[in-house]
């Protein structure tokens, strides 16, 4: 299948950008994850077999590239980067302090619950929320119908719901 990246790149820039700045949280940082991905995209162009499912391709490989990044810089500056997690959860840093920390605890304990999840639930959330892709986009990726995504993200939820709440109340 031939590719026009030039068309690609004018297509998918701004989402796969958006991608990797939710990750990256530096404009620089993620234009450069950015230029990466449609690396990786060009040396991997034969594995693509539907043209449909572009954009869901180019952005699992932004997404993971920018993880890749996040953790390549982590090891070189070994700083904590909670303010980033909070940052990711939609949080505004102008908050007091006591809001921050409480903000902190209640997303480790969703990472908790998250990782006591079967593996396939663990997956589909990351997909939905952390990657920001839409349910179809997550179907295409994991090859499946777009209506049981839908319902296996709502179980997940669910399920990631009553464990966070079973913890508060326990």
């Amino acid at each position: 299948m031939e590719l026009d990246f030039t068309e690609l790149y004018s297509l998918y820039y701004k989402r796969l950008f958006v991608i990797s700045y939710s990750i990256t949280r530096d404009r620089f940082h993620a234009e450069d994850v950015v230029q990466e991905t449609f690396i990786k995209a060009l040396n991997k162009a034969g594995t693509i077999e539907e043209q449909g499912k572009m954009g869901a391709w180019l952005s699992v490989i932004a997404a993971r590239t920018a993880i890749d990044f996040i953790r390549r810089e982590k090891r070189k500056k070994a700083v904590p980067f909670e303010h980033d997690l909070l940052e990711l959860m939609g949080k505004e840093t102008k908050q007091n302090v006591e809001q921050e920390v409480e903000t902190g605890l209640l997303f480790e304990e969703i990472n908790e619950a998250i990782g006591t999840l079967p593996y396939e639930q663990q997956e589909l959330l990351m997909l939905k929320f952390t990657k920001g892709l839409k349910e179809e986009e997550i179907a295409n990726v994991l090859q499946l119908n777009p209506n049981t995504v839908k319902t296996k993200i709502y179980r997940a939820r669910k399920k990631l719901k009553l464990l966070v709440f079973e913890t508060k109340i326990a």
